[in-house]
């Protein structure tokens, strides 16, 4: 691997073979969270989620961006950030098309703050610490299921889910929506990660593949499904439960109020 340097942060672990520079960062420096570059994401597939706050979130003046589990209005509940949109996310609202009563079954749209195609995606962070909660980096396509193409359409491309305290779920590469004609195709996984210490979380996307990468080790190669078009980065942590038929958290989630998940920095690289 190459080491990139930038002063004053940590380093960062580059694939060989490839020559890079840095197209995009964040640093989590300052007090305040740059909302040029990411917005809260609290809808999914035309609802709001009981469970997604826009609060939970600070900068603890040392680099890091901070995500606490915590509890609000009677529910546990934490943050996700993203830097661009799904359009099946956001709820629909009642329209009319001329004097006619049809429905258009698409939310609002909104312009992406930040998409990218290929190069190198890394997040350094620190797991959450209690298996109440999970953290995900990942990337998704704006119009992911709008088509049975995934050069047309894109991928979801999750490059480190963490279910449980210190374990890395194999790596998703999802395409097809997520319904009816979804596919998914995934490799790699790590268990026994040290949940104290900080990691790297990286994916090297080419118009070929998708190869994923921890702590500089490469942890696996898709090969299917390959996006050929621009998507956006995702920082998220869900409290577990609300995705089942009660939507209401398990009970261990309980625990989990106060405890945090850490990023000290997302960097884009293209090649150079």
């Amino acid at each position: 691997m190459q080491r990139f340097q930038l002063p004053g942060h940590a380093d960062s672990l580059l694939p060989d073979g490839h020559r890079f520079t840095l197209v995009w960062n964040d640093e989590f420096d300052g007090d305040t969270l740059d909302t040029s570059k990411w917005d809260f994401r609290t809808t999914m597939m035309g609802k709001e989620h009981p469970a997604w706050t826009r609060d939970g979130i600070t900068l603890d003046g040392q680099s890091h961006v901070v995500f606490t589990c915590h509890e609000h209005e009677g529910r546990i509940v934490s943050p996700q950030l993203q830097t661009g949109y799904n359009f099946m996310d956001q709820p629909v609202v009642p329209t009319k098309f001329g004097g006619d009563h049809l429905q258009w079954n698409i939310g609002k749209l909104h312009e992406n703050k930040y998409v990218k195609r290929y190069g190198y995606f890394e997040c350094r962070c620190r797991l959450q610490q209690t298996s109440g909660w999970w953290s995900a980096f990942w990337m998704q396509s704006p119009m992911i299921g709008a088509s049975l193409d995934p050069a047309l359409s894109g991928t979801e491309l999750d490059i480190m889910e963490s279910f449980r305290p210190g374990d890395v779920a194999p790596h998703n590469a999802i395409t097809g929506g997520y319904g009816l004609d979804m596919r998914n195709t995934h490799a790699g996984g790590r268990k026994g990660l040290d949940v104290k210490e900080w990691h790297l979380f990286g994916l090297l996307w080419t118009p070929e593949s998708y190869t994923f990468y921890i702590d500089g080790e490469e942890d696996g190669v898709v090969t299917d499904h390959i996006s050929h078009i621009p998507e956006f980065l995702l920082i998220t942590t869900e409290v577990k439960g609300y995705r089942h038929e009660n939507h209401q958290a398990i009970p261990e989630a309980k625990d989990s109020i106060g405890d945090t998940f850490l990023v000290d920095h997302v960097r884009v690289f293209d090649f150079a």
